[in-house]
């Protein structure tokens, strides 16, 4: 038979990817011995109302300038292709479904875990996925749904930071990759208040 295969998902909008995102995705692989992570970003995310997030053609490229050279790391484009708001639940039928060899993984913040509740579906969710949380503190709350913890490293990073730090004119150099700043810095994204928003990510 077979072996199954283990995939993370680590979802998300990336507005910018920073090593934040990089650095859990990598612990998490490492931890929970997955055979890949991938990298999905949100279309538009269910959570948020009346706005705007920068455009995904230059979230991919940076994703793919970020993924670039970790071959457990990869891109999955489902949400971006599918449109509308990104449901995990929608997103999760249909790779089950394209891949039943497959068993995934999704990543989250421990401070989701409170929140998990309120997820679309969370009731069959959680019949499609294993959820796997990193830790931010020794002590983790107990949750109704079952939740993988794993004790990696954190970073007090966040895209918000970066986006508020470029649009004062500050660099966010050692946050983020190198090729991911230079192609920010080339598009001359986040310099209006146009190209953000407060979401934190």
């Amino acid at each position: 038979m077979e072996k199954r295969k283990k995939i993370g998902i680590l979802g998300g909008n990336f507005n910018p990817v920073h090593y934040g995102h990089l650095m859990i995705a990598d612990q998490v692989c490492q931890y929970l011995k997955l055979d890949k992570v991938l990298f999905m970003p949100e279309n538009i995310p269910p959570h948020v109302d009346g706005k705007t997030t920068i455009a995904a053609e230059h979230r991919l490229k940076m994703l793919e300038l970020a993924l670039n050279g970790n071959s457990k790391f990869d891109l999955e484009l489902l949400e971006i292709e599918r449109g509308g708001k990104s449901y995990s639940f929608d997103s999760l039928s249909t790779l089950k479904s394209l891949h039943p060899d497959c068993d995934y993984y999704f990543i989250i913040g421990s401070d989701m875990v409170d929140y998990l509740p309120k997820w679309y579906k969370i009731d069959e969710l959680i019949n499609l996925v294993k959820f796997v949380a990193v830790k931010r503190t020794a002590n983790v709350k107990a949750s109704s749904y079952p939740v993988i913890w794993v004790a990696a490293p954190l970073l007090p990073i966040s895209s918000t930071q970066i986006r508020e730090q470029i649009k004062n004119e500050l660099s966010p150099r050692y946050l983020l990759p190198d090729s991911v700043l230079t192609y920010i810095v080339k598009q001359k994204l986040y310099l209006k208040n146009d190209d953000f928003d407060m979401q934190k990510d």
